[in-house]
């Protein structure tokens, strides 16, 4: 029996695990088109945001929160917006976040000054917060056979990570032949078409067993925790570490999230349960996962603009310069998901994070007059083939096991800790080549090119630190993941929240 409204109907549906849903591939390309744009959103502004520092009047100290309030509101939401979900309903959700997505973006083409661009930013991550979760979700209800599952955690796993790759390729292009604003408004009708397309093709779940609740102290000790550590980091570019601004704002984060860690442990109905996190295979692929976030964004805005700025390239011909990333992860994460069920997650995690690295340290090599080829093309393929290995993994990893209760905040987990490490590496590793490149100006004065050199002295310093991340990562993965074979285990989540779907 299929189901053709949002509505959630009164009689339950039992899906046999030997029954596939018939529709599952459509509704993959559904559940894809959302992840897609919900990646797409957290680089596509990254090229046009030049565009829009000019037209909108943005100043140099504020124009990364064009970047980090979509981010941030993504990942500090996403635990709450995970509950939301399995409460209310895995697809009534993802068609409610779908179209309240195409209103903030709408909101963010049309805005007027900083505050409208960067507020409307913030609302799209906050719809994206509930769309994640239950997109992941309703994947894991919709392929109940190990193999085809292993096939559609490598999809959502290309999408995931090439999909940042091809927001720059997408900037470029909206933001030369149309305009800055069009990076927001080509989301409208692509979410409105996807919402549509979900309401007789996607089944409709929701959690079941458990206890109820909202936890608000959780949500709004998590929030602001991450809220006063990503602010904390961005000060310290403009007010230095030591500054009691920075100090204050980082001691502020530690004590609140300290305060959200004892607050999950003794509610009675956790915004996180401890339990999702501890186990030792989920907590190292989490802990894998944020690594990764904070050393792949900082990445991409080097990136960008080392080659605006440094190299001179257009907004088109950087877009396309960044082509072949998406290519090297769509075709690592595809070869992934068919090696996964052989090698274990273990296995491709180290592996991938160990290339991720050596690309990233190989991208702290760049010249002032880089050469494409050498400097540009060889460490994006390097990364991109290494990541994409490893992000499957943490898609699959991250859901095995879970009781069908805990499916939609172990679902949120995946994308929450890459969102706040991109907030994070962000502020972080912007800070630091900022840093880097101050003091490189005042040893080196005079000459034609000391403010590239300096330029590209910060960036190199920031690759550095982002190999050193990606090195913790493989450690982390290498360590605390012991699956050494993707075994999926009699009471697996995807079989029990199928049980579940109504």
């Amino acid at each position: 029996m299929s189901t053709t409204s949002i509505q959630p109907t009164t009689r339950a549906i039992r899906t046999r695990v030997d029954e596939p849903d018939p529709q599952r591939f459509k509704a993959l390309g559904v559940i894809g088109i959302a992840q897609l744009m919900i990646v797409l959103d957290a680089s596509v502004v990254t090229i046009a945001l030049p565009s829009a520092q000019r037209a909108l009047h943005i100043s140099v100290a504020n124009r990364q929160w064009a970047l980090t309030a979509y981010t941030l509101a993504f990942g500090g939401l996403l635990l709450i917006g995970g509950r939301i979900a399995d409460y209310f309903g895995r697809k009534r959700m993802f068609i409610i976040s779908l179209l309240g997505f195409a209103g903030a973006s709408a909101l963010g083409g049309l805005a007027q000054n900083a505050a409208m661009l960067f507020g409307a930013r913030g609302l799209q991550g906050a719809f994206a917060a509930v769309m994640a979760p239950a997109s992941l979700s309703l994947l894991t209800v919709t392929f109940t056979e190990p193999r085809e599952r292993a096939r559609a955690f490598g999809v959502y796993g290309a999408i995931a990570g090439g999909g940042a790759a091809i927001g720059l390729v997408l900037g470029g292009l909206l933001t030369t032949y149309a305009s800055w604003r069009w990076t927001l408004l080509i989301n409208v009708p692509i979410a409105i078409i996807a919402a549509l397309a979900a309401v007789p093709i996607v089944r409709e779940s929701r959690a079941e067993g458990g206890k109820r609740g909202w936890d608000l102290p959780g949500a709004t000790t998590v929030t602001l925790g991450l809220l006063s550590l990503v602010y904390g980091f961005t000060r310290a570019e403009t007010d230095g570490w030591a500054s009691p601004v920075t100090i204050s704002l980082l001691s502020v984060a530690a004590v609140l999230l300290a305060a959200f860690v004892l607050i999950e442990q003794r509610s009675e109905t956790p915004l996180l349960p401890l339990r999702v996190v501890l186990d030792r295979n989920r907590g190292g692929s989490f802990l894998a996962s944020l690594l990764v976030g904070i050393a792949l964004f900082g990445c991409f805005l080097f990136l960008t603009y080392y080659m605006q700025a440094v190299l001179g390239y257009s907004a088109v011909k950087t877009g396309i310069a960044f082509l072949p990333f998406s290519g090297g992860f769509i075709l690592s994460a595809t070869l992934a998901s068919s090696l996964l069920p052989r090698l274990g997650p273990r296995v491709l995690m180290t592996i991938g994070l160990l290339m991720g690295a050596v690309g990233m340290f190989w991208f702290s090599q760049i010249p002032v007059h880089a050469d494409y080829v050498a400097h540009v093309l060889g460490p994006q393929l390097v990364t991109s083939i290494g990541l994409g290995f490893a992000f499957v993994p943490f898609s699959s990893t991250a859901l095995i096991g879970v009781a069908p209760h805990d499916a939609g905040v172990a679902s949120a987990l995946v994308n929450a800790t890459q969102q706040v490490g991109g907030s994070m590496g962000t502020a972080l590793l912007n800070t630091i080549a900022a840093s880097a490149t101050a003091s490189y100006l005042l040893l080196h004065h005079g000459g034609p090119t000391v403010a590239s050199e300096g330029l590209v002295h910060g960036y190199s310093v920031g690759f550095t630190v982002s190999a050193a991340v990606l090195l913790a990562a493989a450690i982390a993965a290498g360590s605390l993941v012991k699956a050494s074979r993707f075994d999926v285990p009699a009471e697996d989540p995807a079989m029990a929240v199928s049980g579940a779907a109504t």
